[in-house]
């Protein structure tokens, strides 16, 4: 099935809501959302904004999923 929306914009707002909403991960709120809206997972990664991407890569190399990258230390204070 192809992906209506009307921008990347507005699914990055979707998979927020639901992450905040249900307290759960990226990975979890993007296969919710697929699941919801009877979307292939591989349909819909091309439509991800590369801050999904990337909060999504970080998830998966927590888990092991993906090798670890370097990152570089931030401080919060």
């Amino acid at each position: 099935m192809a992906l209506k929306l009307t921008s990347k914009e507005q699914l990055h707002h979707e998979i927020e809501e639901i992450v905040w909403d249900k307290d759960i991960s990226y990975i979890e709120a993007v296969i919710d959302y697929c699941e919801t809206h009877d979307i292939d997972e591989s349909d819909i990664a091309k439509s991800l904004t590369s801050k999904l991407k990337s909060n999504i890569a970080i998830e998966a190399e927590n888990l092991n999923y993906l090798p670890k990258t370097n990152r570089l230390p931030i401080d919060t204070d």
